[in-house]
């Protein structure tokens, strides 16, 4: 049984087809119907179908992950989902004005290891399907009924590891028969995955934002915080960057922790506007947020203050990323339940990560 969350209209409609030899016109209205409202109530159709869209329905999967827990702060909800295996995957919604940002996970952990992300100490347990990310954003919208206009691949994982599925899903979410995001509404954060940044250049919408995590001006630093420097160094890093806005609708954003003693001089903004130069970039800074095991600090107000202005001061459009849903643990670099990490023991950790091992 197919799951209508896997497809775009047009795929679902032909599904259908390759199922019962007929029904693509209707197909496609259910689908429209179901992606849109949330829900196959009030969908109506001629008397003389009625029989063939029992027989869709009975064809296709409309089941969701169940949700397990959900938890807000001043507008902030983080809610959890039960995904294949007996996992858990996290997504937070964060207000913003009258709008709001989904962030919603690619996988369960993640193998990238870097030492101020949570997530990364789990280690990888699973690539979501297409159908548990698409799930992520439906629950979010029909079952929620929070308003959504941007969605951002940033909970766990690292997007470009499971890069099929993501891509997938992006099709999926911009359809616009069904839920219908603007290409330009969507983002995907990467680690650094040189190879899969060309990919996504190369399948992805150009609308489709690209948000590259740097945090750190040189190698020697960044080889500290982010192992998979290790495999690609900078200079590889920036020319993949300068290979994806080769398309003039392109530009990246530029994620950047700030480590209080790591990364945050004023010599290290001066060496990252240094490095950034002849790029098509907005800059994100993001102060770190306390972990269930803290090896970093984050800066003091005046040094965040000073290293803003110094980016600003060097011509870069930067933003100082204000933090929500701190005491949820929902804030950028919370996600991650050790508790999975700790039940699920070693040896399924042992079989995932092997690439990128903490330093």
């Amino acid at each position: 049984m197919s799951s209508i969350f896997y497809h775009t209209q047009s795929s679902f409609a032909e599904r259908i087809f390759s199922l019962l030899g007929k029904g693509r016109r209707h197909a496609a209205l259910l689908y429209a119907h179901f992606m849109r409202k949330g829900s196959l109530e009030g969908f109506v159709v001629e008397p003389h179908a009625r029989a063939l869209v029992e027989e869709m329905i009975k064809a296709v999967d409309f089941g969701l992950p169940e949700m397990v827990l959900g938890k807000e702060e001043g507008g902030t909800v983080k809610f959890l989902m039960k995904v294949a295996g007996g996992l858990e995957v996290e997504s937070v919604f964060i207000p913003m004005h009258s709008k709001g940002t989904l962030c919603i996970s690619s996988q369960v952990g993640c193998k990238m290891g870097c030492t101020f992300c949570e997530t990364g100490r789990m280690g990888l347990l699973k690539n979501l399907s297409v159908v548990e990310i698409v799930a992520q954003v439906f629950v979010a919208v029909h079952r929620l009924e929070l308003t959504v206009d941007n969605i951002v691949f940033m909970g766990m994982g690292e997007p470009l590891d499971n890069f099929e599925a993501v891509m997938q899903a992006i099709d999926v979410l911009t359809d616009d028969a069904g839920l219908r995001f603007g290409p330009s509404r969507i983002s995907v954060s990467t680690s650094g995955l040189v190879d899969q940044i060309d990919a996504m250049a190369e399948r992805a919408n150009p609308a489709v934002n690209l948000a590259v995590s740097v945090n750190a001006p040189t190698d020697e630093i960044r080889r500290r915080i982010m192992p998979v420097n290790h495999k690609w160094n900078m200079v590889e890093l920036k020319g993949a960057m300068i290979r994806f806005c080769a398309h003039p609708r392109r530009q990246i954003f530029v994620e950047y922790v700030l480590l209080e003693g790591v990364n945050d001089s004023l010599e290290c903004a001066d060496l990252l506007a240094e490095y950034l130069r002849d790029l098509k970039v907005k800059v994100n800074l993001i102060p770190y947020n306390p972990q269930s095991r803290d090896r970093f600090a984050p800066p003091k107000a005046e040094v965040l203050e000073a290293f803003l202005m110094r980016m600003k001061a060097h011509g870069y459009l930067t933003f100082l990323r204000k933090t929500k849903g701190r005491k949820i643990m929902a804030a950028c670099g919370q996600l991650g339940n050790l508790q999975l990490r700790r039940k699920k023991g070693k040896m399924l950790l042992s079989e995932k990560i092997t690439q990128f091992a903490p330093y």
